[in-house]
């Protein structure tokens, strides 16, 4: 502005070298990768420009494919642990909200199924309900001209309207919501949850998809274990969602004992041949080949509960053969009583 360079611009655009420009304050995100011991094994810091390193980031996170089985179906859904969207958005947001004369970096901490994003400076609107309930810009940003920036860069996607969506995504993958810790001085922490937590819960949103955002909140703070309301235990048991008494509250029994029926009915039901066959291919092509007790013990527990152990045995014995008299997939370079299985190229 007036010829000069705005401190937005060094932020969002400026060479590495120039964060000096902004001293005392830091523009500068950290990455950190932790073991299932919270042990850092990875790490790596980016400056500006933020516009181009929040993807350099982006790629950094191992976003693994999850697999869960939905209701009335046989057949697993596959999706990443988390959305694209839903990263870019609160890596966006922390730099947006960040305050930077507390000389603080901004975070992203990465573990086997969740990320925590931690960004200084107070929650400004105060809780994410009110947040999410207005669904409207708020009346005041602690960096107004460079969140509009980002807004006209479209690293923003709406202004007012970003949290909502983050929880909508989430909700619609049925993952559990993203948790806001507010009670640290100074700070805001996200934590987003690349797994299921709980399969009541979740199947549960698989049958009610016309519960309002309201709602699903509510029952994700009783899957996180989170302290409830009075009025918020009324608005789950009026609906009939939950039962027992505070604390121990738990999905309703309903439509627990549903989610079981249906979990025992996939259990003896039996998947469809070529499921089966794909799993011996898959396993012959990355031990380069298979005898049979490691065919029996690849597939014994995935088979239907319905059949005996002889069963399944002689199930088994039926596959191969087609595979190899049939198919033409797999061949036997063993003998008939000692057999080892390799891919026919």
């Amino acid at each position: 502005m007036q010829g000069k360079i705005t401190n937005t611009a060094i932020v969002l655009l400026g060479k590495e070298e120039s964060e000096h420009f902004l001293l005392p304050s830091i523009a500068r995100i950290s990455w950190i990768l932790k073991d299932e011991n919270n042990k850092d094994k990875d790490y790596e810091h980016f400056g500006p420009p933020f516009i181009l390193n929040t993807d350099a980031i982006a790629t950094k996170i191992r976003n693994l494919k999850y697999r869960y089985l939905p209701d009335n179906t046989l057949f697993p859904i596959e999706l990443t642990q988390y959305e694209n969207w839903v990263i870019r958005e609160f890596l966006h947001n922390c730099i947006a909200h960040q305050d930077y004369k507390k000389q603080n970096k901004i975070t992203v901490i990465e573990k086997s199924d969740e990320l925590l994003f931690s960004n200084a400076g107070i929650f400004l609107p105060g809780s994410i309900e009110a947040v999410i309930e207005q669904d409207r810009p708020p009346k005041y940003y602690r960096n107004q001209f460079l969140a509009n920036a980002m807004f006209q860069l479209n690293m923003i996607d709406t202004i007012g309207g970003g949290i909502r969506k983050m929880f909508l995504l989430q909700r619609n993958r049925y993952f559990p919501l993203p948790t806001y810790k507010l009670d640290i001085a100074d700070e805001v922490t996200v934590r987003i949850t690349g797994k299921v937590l709980d399969e009541n819960n979740t199947r549960l949103l698989m049958q009610h998809t016309d519960l309002d955002l309201k709602t699903v909140i509510l029952l994700d703070k009783v899957q996180k274990k989170i302290h409830l309301t009075r009025d918020e235990l009324k608005i789950l048991k009026k609906q009939n969602l939950i039962e027992g008494r505070y604390p121990k509250i738990f999905v309703a029994a309903k439509i627990a004992s549903v989610t079981g029926e249906k979990t025992r009915y996939i259990k003896n039901r039996a998947f469809d041949d070529a499921y089966y066959k794909q799993m011996i291919i898959a396993y012959i092509e990355k031990y380069g080949s298979a005898n049979r007790t490691d065919i029996d013990e690849l597939l014994m527990n995935k088979l239907s509960d319905a059949l005996d152990e002889t069963q399944k045995k002689k199930k088994i014995a039926n596959l191969l053969s087609q595979m190899s008299q049939k198919d033409h997939t797999i061949k036997n370079k063993g003998t008939k009583k000692y057999p080892e299985w390799s891919l026919i190229k």
